[in-house]
Order: structure tokens, then sequence, then C-alpha cells
């Protein structure tokens, strides 16, 4: 197809956001998916036992699973506005399980040169295009759930330090990242305070007030990201995180 002038446009067409969120445990984060209205949860883990009712398919434990549900809101009607997959890093395992049996070995990583996690991250695109299918064509907001991992960064301008990063191997984390198009951190706000030993030294603890926050901006201790110049940090809330959007704090 040739582009003409005629097809330019001036107008940014908005659909609903892409969310990744990733966090340290027991923080609320399926709870968090189940207060968007209108969602359903697609299981990859048995989480849902603290969440009032709400719609989700049975626990996904194969490709097949995960595959059909997808293809089951892409090609019928229905009246739900957001899908929620809860969470990514146990719906890695089942991709990987796909590939061994494809490859008919074992593990994944006995797939000589390091192929079976390349493999693998086909299947994720082949994931994301039922997920932008769902956006562009149902539209619907996508809300990926994951765990976080403790790990360590090697910039190439400066020495390596730890940071909270998405528990996924790092093609497949490399990948959801692009095409989210909001990555938040979450974790409990916590302020460092000076205090004097017994001994008379200075020391800095860690105090928490509980308070639960979501970053949206990358910084050296945490992975994250926006494309709509949201506030650096934002309430633990699906409100707080469309009025972020709106460059609302």
């Amino acid at each position: 197809m040739a582009f003409k002038l005629s097809d330019i446009k001036k107008k940014i067409e908005r659909k609903p956001p892409r969310v990744l969120i990733h966090g340290v445990a027991g923080l609320g984060k399926t709870s968090l998916a189940a207060s968007i209205p209108g969602v359903i949860i697609l299981p990859t883990e048995d989480g849902l036992a603290g969440v009032k009712d709400i719609a989700h398919f049975p626990l996904a434990k194969t490709y097949e699973d995960v595959m059909s549900a997808l293809h089951e809101l892409v090609e019928n009607d229905h009246d739900y506005k957001a899908l929620a997959i809860d969470s990514v890093d146990w719906l890695e395992p089942i991709f990987w399980a796909k590939v061994c049996a494809d490859e008919k070995v074992d593990a994944v990583e006995n797939i000589p040169y390091g192929r079976g996690y390349k493999i693998a991250v086909e299947l994720w695109r082949k994931y994301t295009q039922y997920l932008n299918r769902l956006r562009n064509e149902k539209n619907m907001v996508i809300f990926q759930i994951a765990h976080t991992a403790i790990r360590t960064f090697y910039p190439p301008d400066s020495e390596s330090y730890d940071r909270y990063e998405i528990a996924l191997h790092k093609g497949a984390s490399a990948l959801l990242q692009e095409h989210s198009d909001i990555v938040v951190f979450g974790n409990y706000d916590v302020n460092l305070v000076k205090s004097q030993s017994k001994m008379g030294k200075q020391e800095k603890r860690a105090v928490s007030s509980g308070e639960r926050k979501l970053w949206t901006q990358e910084r050296p201790a945490w992975l994250a990201k926006n494309r709509y110049a949201m506030p650096e940090s934002i309430d633990f809330s699906w409100d707080a995180i469309l009025n972020g959007m709106k460059g609302e704090k």
C-alpha cells in the first residue's frame, strides 16, 4: 500500500493504556487490577483468594489455555473493558514448557546457544499481538502484573549497582517493556531517618508509614517508564494511574 498526502492525520487517536506493574510481594497488585472497571482476569497463578468476586478465566496452566482465552476475547462480543494478566512471571514457565514440548527437550536451557529463550520470545510476540488486538479492536485496557527481582545492572558509563527489575528473562522483559505504555514500580514509601547509636555514631535506618506508592519514572533503584509525562510517584490506585496520564498528581 502506498501512502498519499490524503492519508496524513493531524489528530492522535487516543487508545486505552497498556500497563505493566511490578512490585514487591504482598503489595496488593491483584487487588489493584480487580479495581479496574469492567475488568476480567486471566490468572496464571492461584492468587485470587483474597480478592472480591471478579470475572476471571479458570487458572491457565498451558500455552493453549492462555491463547484460547485471548482468542475468545478477541473473536467474540462482550462487555469487558479491561484484561488483567496475573502474572506474567508465572506465564513465562508456561511458554517455556511449550518450547520444550515443541523442541523435545527437558528444559529450555538445554537448547544450545540460548535458542530456547529466543523461541520463547516469539511466543511472547504472539501473545502481545493478541493484547494489541484487544486494545485496538475491543478498546480494552491491558494490565499485566509481574513480581520484581533485585538484579545487578551494568551501565556502560558507570559502575554496576543493584535495582528492582521485572522478574522475567531479559528477552521477555525487554519485549514487554517496549510493548507497554506504562511500566510502574510498586513499593512501600520508605524514608531514611538519621539516628545516633549507643556508640555515638550516626546511622541511617529505614522507616515506612505503610503507605503504598507507584513510581512511574526510571531511577537507579528501579525500572519504570511512561509515555504520558506522569508525575514521578503516584498513589497506589487505578484512579491515580488515570489521573497521572492526564498529568495530575
